[in-house]
């Protein structure tokens, strides 16, 4: 059997083809032709959901971060509880407390209407995170895209791989190591906490503590809200002077001794971070531009792209 000159150069170009899919990066101009109004329909959605409640850009901000931590920036943490999907809204650090899901599903609607099974769950994730960002008042980014979604959700890694409000800095410093993001990473990224609340339980135990790294009139105010028994879900903004401005007040108040959580007091405690808090409280500049980058390379965790993965119609569910 011959095969002729044409056929070996379609071969060719198709195994050519085919490992350049395999090792496709990320770029900020990945839908530029198949989808050149998908970034425009992102943010008009993102733009009228958090006009329509503040808070929603924390939260918007917290679904990239929680889907990136756990099995990479996959869009698996949109995966609704199914017979063969343990899902990992139901994990302990999601539970009952990360939202904006209706949020990331609306804006998939809309661009799924113009360009339908071309543009990720992962990517509208990490695009509506850098649209809420700037709406209340936080830098811009470059966002890189062509993730794709994952079929698959980790319930026992959202449950180990996310950090936790009551967590050492050595462990939050490790649990950010292990996805490739600096100490520096970790403390910019934390300041993700100047916008948002927090439930009662999870700072309950730090505001009746009497500790020496807390400021005594702080909790005073913050026990209003939160009783030593019941009421354990009362919320309280994470940064009282500009609870819905993404701005660098939270590393102030942190030299205040007015951080919320517990891992949030812990980055000025006497350790490696001082300097860090330092320097943002100090430049709003600094933060500003080492947040961005550090929101960059998180959103370069470990994502699908090329033949890995799918495009889901709906965020919710495998196709």
């Amino acid at each position: 059997m011959s095969i002729s000159n044409n056929s070996f150069v379609a071969i060719f170009f198709l195994l050519l083809l085919s490992s350049m899919q395999c090792h496709i990066q990320l770029s900020s101009t990945f839908y530029d032709r198949t989808c050149p109004t998908a970034l425009t329909t992102i943010r008009t959605g993102i733009r009228q959901a958090v006009s329509s409640e503040r808070r929603m850009a924390a939260s918007l901000i917290r679904l990239h971060f929680h889907d990136c931590f756990v099995q990479g920036c996959d869009a698996s943490l949109l995966l609704d509880e199914t017979p063969t999907i343990v899902s990992e809204k139901t994990a302990l650090p999601n539970l009952g407390s990360v939202r904006g899901f209706s949020v990331i599903e609306d804006a998939k609607r809309e661009v799924e209407k113009t360009c339908p099974g071309v543009v990720s769950c992962a990517d509208i994730l990490a695009v509506a995170a850098r649209d809420a960002s700037t709406l209340v008042g936080g830098p811009s980014w470059t966002v890189k895209l062509g993730r794709r979604d994952s079929t698959t959700a980790s319930h026992t890694l959202a449950e180990t791989d996310l950090p936790g409000p009551f967590d050492p800095l050595s462990r939050l410093i490790s649990g950010f190591a292990n996805k490739a993001l600096t100490t520096r990473d970790m403390v910019a990224l934390s300041g993700s906490h100047s916008i948002g609340q927090a439930q009662c339980f999870l700072f309950r135990d730090r505001i009746y503590s009497n500790g020496t790294d807390i400021d005594a009139g702080f909790a005073s105010t913050r026990r209003r809200q939160c009783p030593q028994e019941d009421q354990n879900g009362n919320l309280a903004p994470l940064d009282l002077v500009t609870p819905n401005q993404l701005d660098n007040n939270y590393f102030k108040n942190l030299r205040q001794r007015k951080g919320l959580l517990q891992s949030d007091q812990v980055l000025l405690s006497g350790e490696s971070t001082d300097d860090i808090v330092t320097e943002y409280s100090n430049s709003p500049r600094a933060f500003a531009s080492d947040f961005a980058a550090a929101m960059i390379k998180m959103g370069d965790i470990s994502p699908l792209t090329g033949q890995n993965g799918i495009i889901r119609t709906v965020c919710g569910a495998i196709n």
